[in-house]
Formats: C-alpha cells, sequence, structure tokens
C-alpha cells in the first residue's frame, strides 16, 4: 500500500514521494528489487533539489549500482547535497579526496569535508576524521584529537555498522596507548565538552 500511494504522488511530481519509492525499489520493499527503477526514481527527486535523493544517487554512481560506476557523476551529485548540509554527503566527498576517486587525492581537502560532517554529529565522518589525527593525514598527527573524535564515533554507535563500530574500537584502544593518563583524561574532557555543545536541547 506504501507504495502505490508514493507512486500516486510520485507521478504527480512530488519530490519525497520519489525518493520514497526509490528506497523502496533499492531494498524490495513492496515492489521487486530493481536498482535501476530505484535510480530512475533518486534522479527525479534529485533533480527537484531533495538532499537524500541526491546523496542516494551520488551512492550509486560510486558503487555502480543501477547505474555504471561514475565517480566524477558520484561526487557531482555528492557535491549537490552536501551544499544542502547533508553530513552523509560531506563524509562520502571527505572519502572521495581521500582515496582520489573522482578528485585528484588531497588529506587537506579530506579533513575539511570529514570535519564538517563531525561537527554535525555524523559518527562515520567522527571516526575517519579520529583515523586522519591518528595518521597524521591532511593535518598534524594529534593522538589526543585523535582520541576525541573516535570516542564521538564509538558514543555514535547505533548510526555505524557493525564492521565499523568495531574497527572504531580498535583503533581508540591503539590510540589510548599512545596517551598519558593525564593525556587521556584531556581528550575524554574534549569529547564531553563537545558533546554539551551539540546536545540537541
Amino acid at each position: 500500500m506504501a507504495a502505490k500511494w508514493y507512486r500516486l504522488a510520485a507521478v504527480q511530481g512530488h519530490a519525497a514521494a520519489q525518493y520514497n519509492l526509490g528506497l523502496m525499489y533499492s531494498k524490495g520493499e513492496g515492489v521487486p528489487l530493481d536498482h535501476a527503477k530505484s535510480v530512475i526514481w533518486y534522479r527525479l527527486a534529485a533533480e527537484q533539489g531533495h538532499a537524500p535523493a541526491q546523496f542516494n544517487l551520488g551512492v550509486s554512481y560510486d558503487i555502480g549500482q543501477g547505474v555504471a560506476q561514475d565517480y566524477v557523476e558520484a561526487i557531482r551529485w555528492y557535491r549537490l547535497s552536501a551544499s544542502q548540509g547533508e553530513a552523509s554527503a560531506q563524509n562520502s566527498i571527505g572519502s572521495m579526496y581521500e582515496y582520489g576517486l573522482g578528485v585528484p587525492q588531497d588529506y587537506v581537502e579530506a579533513v575539511k569535508w570529514y570535519h564538517l560532517a563531525a561537527d554535525r554529529g555524523y559518527p562515520k565522518a567522527q571516526y575517519n576524521l579520529g583515523l586522519m589525527y591518528a595518521n597524521g593525514r591532511g593535518l598534524p598527527q594529534d593522538f589526543l584529537q585523535a582520541h576525541k573524535w573516535l570516542s564521538l564515533a564509538v558514543a555514535g554507535s547505533p548510526a555505524l555498522d557493525p564492521k565499523d563500530l568495531g574497527d572504531a574500537v580498535g583503533n581508540l584502544d591503539q590510540v589510548a596507548e599512545r596517551l598519558t593518563s593525564d593525556q587521556l583524561s584531556d581528550a575524554q574532557r574534549l569529547a564531553r565538552e563537545w558533546l554539551a555543545a551539540h546536545s540537541k536541547s
């Protein structure tokens, strides 16, 4: 029934309904699983400026699902979504710069995008930013900041998939071993202060 009503609204040009119909096709919920059809509906919503649809269309191009893999096209849609404050898209742009996919590899630019998404409370970006600090990529190596961001990522664990959560916990433990007890206290304080400043009232 949901698919039926979404379709009625979608064919009338309702962007959110087009996006939701795309989601249903991507998951095979209420309709047959069909990534090509999900891309069609994502695109219709994305072209109307629907930020989550722009992100999902970017993902489709990024991984080559429902369309031919095209990193340049992926980052174009990520940018449109990110410009509307979509943290998932900002994180994905950071990843494209970190690994040089569709853009020249640029750790400084990667850090910039990870930071934007991390400051919005996006755990995957907090994890990525923590790793950049731990490895000194795009900024000076800083285990205090690495611990702060990795611990924030772990705190947001419901939003991380199990593999990323396991990796984040493992990396957090490794970074903690590089800190003195005083530095560890400082890192934990920084994380608490960030959470207090960014808690939703």
